[in-house]
């Protein structure tokens, strides 16, 4: 049967990916996004999510078009990289306020459908690095490394409700952001890695699939890196 996803963030990169690949497995899929024009094939709903007022209409046109979220990928996310001493205070409340706060917003309205179901699977979408650290990154690393800690209190808390709570975090991934360093800088990165290269958007989207399926059920409060072994140890 199919089910009421919603993908936030959904209109490129990683997070289109994950779309299509929910999409392509029959469920109904929602996309937000913030800017530009969304992707044809799927309900977009347009959304800022460090918005709570803009986070509740959102999920009320999702629910009058495709029933309760079932699954929810929360994968919205930006950066603002700059090095500690030059990052200013708006710098990092920004970020944390789209990566973790607004992924709060969207997390906890969700539950609400998720609770009254006895069901539900949420994916959280971290990132490498927030488990190895990255220099000019720190807003962007304490964001997802939070999400790590919001996802397990989670799982503990929702267990009992057949919720599971389960976080991916992808190592460099062949998208518009990293595809704005130069070649330099990526092939720095990619030489850290043991596969020796980057990964693909699809590759991560295979992974968030898995943990919202029923092969996946016993499965809650994980953290799976797709990092081509990046971050292992960590």
């Amino acid at each position: 049967m199919s089910r009421s996803v919603l993908v936030t963030g959904g209109n490129r990169g990683i997070g289109l990916a994950i779309a299509r690949a929910f999409a392509d497995a029959g469920d109904d899929v929602a996309i937000t996004y913030r800017t530009g024009e969304p992707p044809a094939g799927f309900l977009a709903v347009k959304c800022d999510i460090t918005d709570a007022e803009q986070v509740e209409q959102a999920y009320k046109e999702i629910e009058d078009r495709q029933g309760p979220v079932q699954v929810l990928v929360a994968n919205a996310g930006v950066t603002r990289d700059q090095l500690l001493m030059r990052m200013s205070e708006d710098d990092f409340c920004s970020v944390l306020d789209t990566n973790l706060t607004g992924t709060f917003r969207v997390v906890k309205r969700a539950n609400r459908g998720m609770l009254r179901a006895r069901k539900g699977r949420v994916v959280l979408i971290s990132s490498v690095v927030g488990l190895l650290g990255s220099a000019g990154q720190a807003n962007y690393a304490a964001s997802k490394a939070g999400l790590v800690g919001f996802a397990r209190s989670l799982a503990r808390e929702l267990g009992s409700r057949n919720i599971t709570v389960n976080v991916v975090a992808p190592g460099i991934v062949d998208t518009d952001m990293t595809r704005a360093l130069d070649e330099a800088q990526r092939e720095s990165i990619v030489k850290q890695v043991p596969l020796a290269r980057g990964g693909q958007p699809e590759e991560i989207a295979a992974a968030v699939r898995f943990l919202a399926s029923e092969e996946a059920a016993y499965i809650t409060g994980a953290v799976i890196p797709v990092d081509g072994g990046l971050g292992m140890g960590h």
